[in-house]
């Protein structure tokens, strides 16, 4: 990290013209002014909020969806097109289209379950085609119930595809979501800043708000993995008594 920094403080230097290129020590200036405004801390729960509330319904819908199509064939051929087209659709059509169905203030959480919700499905199914075949045939011949079927068999299996998705999903939602908020501007968020910042030629403050979605993504995910984890071990303790 040190000398990539190093990198691109040298070639700021090189290129002389802040317009153009920032320098990240001009860049943490402008940064350290933006924290002490209140517009700033808005802007950050604001998009913080809509895109989370994406992510968090994907997980849900997205697991849900996988347990089920897992289970019953003719729900696989049916929703399978669907999954495809959202996952070969670029995200820009999915923002210009979704710009005349809903309200702005929404946007964001939108576009980012409807990004998120195929890449959960694709892991979490994943973990299910995983989980042991034998471990399996001894539940049914044990008649386990299905909450213990799905602690013993099931839950070992999904967890690192669980964990591989929230850590995969929160980075492209937050990608999705500021771009549906660039395009969208609604009130109060990161989306709005960057735009306001390209049209007035505010480079540093691009850079900036910038660093801003990568530190949140970043924190975000660590956050959020140490839950998941924390979650899945307390069940295994749970499942084992």
């Amino acid at each position: 990290a040190a000398l990539w920094l190093l990198l691109w403080q040298a070639a700021a230097m090189a290129v002389g013209q802040e317009l153009l290129l920032v320098s990240p020590l001009t860049m943490l200036r402008r940064l350290a002014q933006l924290v002490r405004q209140p517009v700033f801390w808005q802007a950050v729960f604001s998009s913080c909020g809509r895109i989370m509330a994406g992510v968090l319904l994907a997980l849900a819908a997205g697991t849900v969806l996988a347990a089920l199509m897992s289970r019953f064939s003719f729900l696989y051929a049916f929703f399978r097109p669907a999954l495809q087209v959202i996952k070969s659709t670029p995200v820009a059509s999915f923002i210009i289209l979704a710009l005349v169905w809903i309200d702005t203030q929404i946007l964001a959480a939108v576009i980012s379950f409807i990004m998120v919700l195929p890449l959960v499905y694709h892991n979490v199914r994943e973990g299910f085609d995983a989980a042991d075949t034998k471990l399996l045939e001894m539940a049914r011949m044990f008649e386990l119930s299905r909450g213990k079927t799905f602690r013993y068999c099931y839950l070992p299996a999904i967890l690192p595809f669980f964990l591989s998705a929230v850590s995969s999903a929160l980075g492209f939602a937050w990608k999705s979501g500021i771009a549906a908020e660039v395009l969208g501007r609604p009130a109060r968020a990161i989306g709005k800043q960057i735009y306001d910042s390209k049209i007035y030629l505010e480079t540093v403050d691009l850079f900036a708000w910038t660093i801003v979605v990568i530190l949140m993504s970043v924190m975000l995910e660590k956050l959020m993995l140490w839950l998941v984890k924390r979650i899945g071990k307390q069940s295994m303790k749970v499942a084992e008594k």
